[in-house]
């Protein structure tokens, strides 16, 4: 059963529009999937109040912010949104469980630098076959100098970035209704869809433990 952990220490990097939208991918998929949720916000939990009945179900995974338990039975995927300030115990908790996490970053500097050393800790995870880790960029124009900062900020780390997502209004729209890009006719969505092949290709990969 593959975990997916959504993590970045710092906050209001896009966090939760990945995490809701990988699980929105994997039930588009046919897949058991839970959505769990570790932040005190409770977003994800509050995104998942919104989903409509018709949609394809999105299992909740009730679990205390103080508490990371082992996922229900019968499901099939887990996808782990977690909070700002992500460190301690419970980065060590989530770390142990995760077969992939993904980190969600903007390519400012300040975000770069903000999480470099959330990033070194990840890439030793990595390197040691614990877990596989990999970067999203939010919020970005692939063609920009920002990007290319981006890009070569984390070859030095030996971390794959999956793709770029645009700032679009997509995301938040559809987060209002509870619903993801995987919920909607591809054609309203088709530039979006086709930055998430990457990402989508990656998610499809059996983690170590299973292969």
């Amino acid at each position: 059963m593959p975990i997916v952990v959504i993590a970045n220490p710092k906050g209001g990097v896009g966090k939760t529009t990945l995490a809701t939208n990988v699980a929105g991918y994997f039930a588009s998929q046919g897949c058991a999937v839970m959505l769990g949720d570790v932040d005190r916000q409770q977003s994800s939990r509050l995104w998942l109040n919104l989903r409509p009945p018709a949609a394809r179900p999105i299992g909740s995974w009730n679990i205390d912010a103080d508490l990371i338990v082992k996922p229900p039975k019968g499901t099939t995927h887990v996808v782990l949104d977690t909070p700002g300030g992500l460190h301690g115990w419970r980065f060590k908790d989530v770390v142990k469980m995760a077969d992939k996490i993904i980190v969600p970053l903007q390519p400012s500097v300040f975000d770069i630098f903000a999480t470099r050393s959330f990033l070194d800790h990840l890439a030793e995870h990595r390197r040691a076959g614990k877990v596989e880790v990999a970067l999203v960029g939010m919020r970005v124009d692939a063609r920009t100098i920002a990007a290319d900062n981006l890009r070569e900020f984390v070859e030095q780390l030996g971390l794959p970035v999956l793709g770029y997502l645009r700032d679009t209004q997509n995301y938040i729209h559809l987060a209002a209704r509870g619903l993801t890009l995987f919920d909607v006719a591809p054609g309203r969505v088709e530039k979006d869809l086709e930055q998430w092949q990457s990402i989508c290709r990656w998610l499809d990969q059996k983690p170590p433990s299973d292969k």
